[in-house]
């Protein structure tokens, strides 16, 4: 088996992030989320990887090298523009060839992995496999219809009116009967080749379909809200370590990451929360659910449930909460600060909150 991961897409509903950094690198738990696709992947004994990259690939290629870190090998694909997800398995029909590959698009955080769904797969080996969670609002999403067996009966891209709760999450098996289907099918409405079409025109073939539901934590990391809520998921799995520089003057309390290089001073730091290499912490306050990158610093402030990028900087800011700092941003106060804030702040932005 192969896999193909996709990696190539926009990332509007995270702008301003988006505008700086591939979607699919914001990191959770100071990873990035590619990367725990990545991981994924691997854990399925899958190395032939297949990445779908746009105009991104540089930075994608920078992550996650040739994948020789990993244990894999990497092909970087490129696709000139986003024109579907069928569409990228047409352009990488030479490196799939005829075998049976994962599909896994590069912004879905599915922390306890696909291991059973892949082995569904592979005992069934069905033309394809595709993996539902129940979701509240359905409307938004390719959505299953399924019979009793869990045979795919129907699908449906973005309906108005869903006959089920189950939408499809990024995540697909499929034999070399994919090929085909992608060939037949023509460009929807938005002027793209959608990867539901093309399974639903293999339903209409009478190829055996399948679906499995996940039961799992999943997210789809394309919001603000959904990066926090995911690095807060993460998070609570922590396993304490500290690596760095803690004085004497500072309180650790649960599971808590300090990497190496890292310097704790006059502060304290309550976990589940990672502060990463090179980042100095002084006379602050870290709440749980944190996350700070590498090379910031957070000096005389307090941060609670919060996600700061590589190199950031926060200083003399009380109560900073819900917020995602981005990449050498910067973040301080004009006079007295205030009791809490919320910040969405971009890569290299400077913010200064008045009292």
């Amino acid at each position: 088996m192969k896999a193909l991961v996709l990696a190539g897409g926009s990332g509007t509903r995270l702008r301003p992030f988006s505008y700086s950094m591939p979607k699919q690198l914001i990191p959770v738990a100071n990873v990035p989320v590619l990367e725990y696709v990545v991981r994924n992947v691997l854990d399925l004994g899958v190395t032939e990887i297949g990445v779908i990259v746009g105009d991104r690939v540089d930075e994608i290629r920078k992550a996650l090298g040739d994948g020789s870190r990993f244990g894999a090998r990497l092909t970087y694909i490129q696709q000139d523009a986003p024109r579907g997800l069928a569409h990228t398995v047409a352009i990488a029909r030479d490196f799939l060839g005829d075998d049976d590959f994962v599909m896994y698009l590069g912004d879905n955080m599915l922390p306890e992995g696909i291991a059973d769904i892949a082995e569904e797969f592979t005992t069934h080996r069905s033309a394809a496999h595709v993996v539902v969670y129940k979701v509240p609002d359905p409307r938004a999403f390719g959505v299953a219809e399924l019979g009793p067996g869990g045979e795919v009966l129907r699908l449906v891209e973005k309906p108005e009116q869903p006959r089920s709760d189950l939408a499809l999450i990024g995540v697909y098996f499929f034999t070399a009967a994919i090929h085909q289907a992608v060939r037949a099918i023509e460009p929807s409405a938005r002027g793209e080749l959608e990867i539901t079409d093309a399974i639903q025109w293999l339903v209409s073939a009478g190829a055996d379909v399948r679906a499995s539901q996940y039961e799992g934590y999943w997210k789809d990391t394309g919001n603000v809200e959904d990066v926090l809520e995911c690095n807060r998921y993460v998070l609570e799995s922590l396993r304490p370590a500290v690596e760095g520089e803690v004085d004497d003057a500072s309180v650790l309390t649960g599971p808590v990451v300090i990497e190496e290089g890292a310097r704790i001073v006059r502060s304290r730091i309550e976990g589940p929360a990672i502060i990463g290499a090179g980042t100095v912490v002084e006379d602050s306050h870290i709440g749980p659910h944190t996350s700070i990158g590498r090379g910031c610093v957070v000096a005389g402030s307090r941060l609670e449930y919060s996600i700061a990028l590589d190199g950031a900087s926060v200083t003399g800011v009380q109560g900073l909460s819900s917020s995602l700092i981005g990449r050498s941003a910067t973040v301080g106060t004009v006079g007295e600060s205030t009791d809490r804030y919320r910040l969405v702040v971009g890569d290299d932005t400077r913010v200064e909150v008045a009292a």
